[in-house]
């Protein structure tokens, strides 16, 4: 993901792109990159803020998971940060925020199962993973509420917030967006993700397919949707993704918001033919064009 922002930067005229890296080794000054690495037990905090002082714009690449995201927004300015709010990223950081700030506005979610009465699950498979997770990390779906709620009971231990939810039947997919400030959304595509359900329940993301077409009769359903997730979240920003699963119904119910990059961006702009970086960054230009 961070590779590919770089090389979206890297070809924009008038850009110089510097790339964190674990060493300052691999400069590439014919395509305008420069890596910088952190000092010694300097904090990827620390890091950010010192190199922020050195630069126009910072883009950075980091999972929800334990604040993080959140805890590196809050060192940049807002005119500095291409990406959400730190609002933005708070409450999609958090499925439970997620689900209720969607909910509100009248948007299809995944189900809390934890407060359900066992008889209404029966036949329903159940999935326990962190609030705060990206990916599949620590995914599990059981065949019935009653194992679902003992291994989340068991996670507490772990003093980790884990949600219980009812699995979604359908085909996982996500979509990829970009946000403008005044709440227009562009859908930049339509992904199908790949998920594997393992035979004792845990769940492994296998990669995504970026831009299918098997979807496109639901395109303007989906675009509807993006539409809808910016007016409930605002502070939604730059490149935003979706995951959710479409059901055999044809309804997409949205599993959660990715307020950053995504997977699917490293082949984004081969897959469209656009330079998809370079409009995340003239679309954050326009918005303090004025400021």
């Amino acid at each position: 993901m961070r590779d590919a922002i770089v090389r979206d930067l890297a070809r924009v005229d008038g850009v110089l792109v510097t790339r964190a890296a674990v060493d300052a080794r691999g400069d590439d000054p014919a395509r305008r990159v420069t890596n910088v690495a952190p000092a010694t037990r300097e904090t990827a905090a620390g890091f950010l803020r010192r190199q922020a002082a050195e630069h126009d714009r910072v883009w950075v690449v980091a999972p929800e998971t334990d604040g993080i995201l959140a805890g590196l927004r809050a060192c940049i300015t807002d005119r500095q940060w291409i990406g959400c709010s730190l609002d933005a990223i708070r409450i999609a950081g958090s499925k439970r925020a997620t689900r209720e700030c969607l909910r509100r506005s009248g948007i299809a979610t995944t189900r809390d199962a934890a407060d359900c009465n066992p008889a209404d699950a029966r036949g329903q498979r159940v999935v326990v993973k962190p609030d705060d997770g990206a990916g599949a990390c620590e995914t599990r779906v059981h065949a019935t509420l009653a194992e679902a709620l003992a291994d989340r009971a068991r996670r507490k231990l772990q003093e980790r917030a884990f949600v219980a939810e009812f699995w979604e039947e359908g085909a996982p997919l996500s979509l990829s967006l970009l946000c403008g400030a005044r709440g227009d959304v562009d859908l930049l595509s339509v992904n199908r993700q790949i998920i594997h359900v393992a035979a004792d329940g845990a769940v492994r993301y296998g990669g995504v397919a970026v831009g299918v077409h098997d979807y496109d009769a639901s395109a303007d359903a989906f675009a509807a949707l993006a539409r809808a997730v910016a007016d409930a979240m605002p502070g939604l920003r730059g490149y935003v993704g979706i995951d959710l699963v479409l059901g055999d119904d044809g309804r997409p119910v949205v599993v959660e918001i990715n307020p950053r990059v995504t997977c699917a961006y490293a082949d984004l702009s081969a897959a469209l033919g656009r330079n998809v970086g370079s409009e995340v960054l003239r679309q954050h230009e326009r918005v303090f064009a004025h400021a």
